[in-house]
């Protein structure tokens, strides 16, 4: 996979698909009381930022898009874990699936999604100190979350995709005509 430079257009690129996260996250949130978390459509953001332009911009819409939300909408104590959970599956759905076929795309939003789920739950017992039972209630929650962002998030990446292709080249830093 080669390079991409940081560009300006680059940048305001990461600035739009941060912006998106947070609104996806918070349009829609789901309480979980029993650890104090919320069930949302971040990750239909993430998948699309990340196989759309790459796990650059991935990380950080995953990271700081919803960890803003997060600081928006009430739950600040969670966006350290949500800047490490959302960013990192953000940056391994764009490294494996970013311009690559159906089965990378597949296994990026797989491997990118179980870290998630993987990571919030680790942070849920050690960080937020919720322990085992509540950790456990959050786990469907996040795997919900995580099964609607690919359901969501590749069909909707694709459509962008082939309603305009030159978007492909957006993140690239190639240059192209309509």
């Amino acid at each position: 996979m080669e390079r991409t430079k940081f560009t300006p257009q680059l940048a305001a690129i990461s600035a739009l698909m941060i912006a998106l996260t947070t609104v996806f996250t918070l349009v829609v949130r789901v309480p979980v009381p029993a650890s104090g978390g919320y069930i949302n459509l971040s990750d239909v953001a993430i998948t699309f930022a990340a196989l759309t332009f790459g796990p650059v911009v991935g990380f950080l819409a995953g990271g700081i898009g919803a960890g803003l939300a997060d600081i928006i909408g009430g739950y600040a104590q969670w966006a350290p874990l949500t800047l490490i959970a959302h960013g990192v599956e953000g940056l391994l759905i764009g490294y494996i699936g970013y311009n690559r076929g159906w089965m990378h795309i597949a296994i990026g939003w797989l491997v990118g999604g179980l870290f998630m789920v993987l990571a919030y739950f680790v942070g849920e017992v050690t960080v937020m100190g919720i322990g085992w039972s509540g950790a456990l209630t959050e786990l469907p929650g996040n795997l919900i979350q995580m099964f609607v962002g690919g359901l969501v998030g590749i069909p909707l990446m694709m459509a962008v995709r082939k309603a305009y292709p030159p978007i492909v080249h957006l993140a690239s830093g190639t240059s192209w005509h309509e």
